[in-house]
């Protein structure tokens, strides 16, 4: 199962988010949804890094499926807008194939 804790302010703003493991909704390499959430998060990543100037920490780890990532001061609108994306196709996913296979929490920093 994959498990994605959300990092959000106390004005319900996503600060970060942290994903780990693996779906196990079929045989490695052919998981549709590990690479759906792979393919979402290395976008926003990558699409922060590419579209702003904000400041972030951020790590992958192949081995383990581990995704980690989380802003380091003020963030932009565009951010905000990319990190809503990011978690909007996390909760679709979720909704789609189940908590069964993807789990989203939502923890407060």
């Amino acid at each position: 199962m994959i498990k994605a804790t959300v990092f959000r302010d106390s004005d319900q703003v996503y600060r970060g988010i942290d994903i780990a493991g693996h779906a196990g909704y079929a045989e490695s390499g052919q998981d549709i949804i590990c690479s759906a959430v792979s393919a979402l998060a290395l976008n926003m990543y990558n699409s922060v890094e590419a579209f702003t100037e904000d400041a972030f920490e951020g790590s992958v780890e192949e081995e383990t499926g581990r995704f980690l990532f989380q802003f380091t001061e003020d963030i932009s609108l565009e951010s905000k807008l990319l990190m809503n994306s990011l978690v909007l196709g996390l909760e679709n996913i979720q909704s789609e194939y189940g908590k069964q296979y993807i789990i989203i929490r939502y923890e407060e920093v």
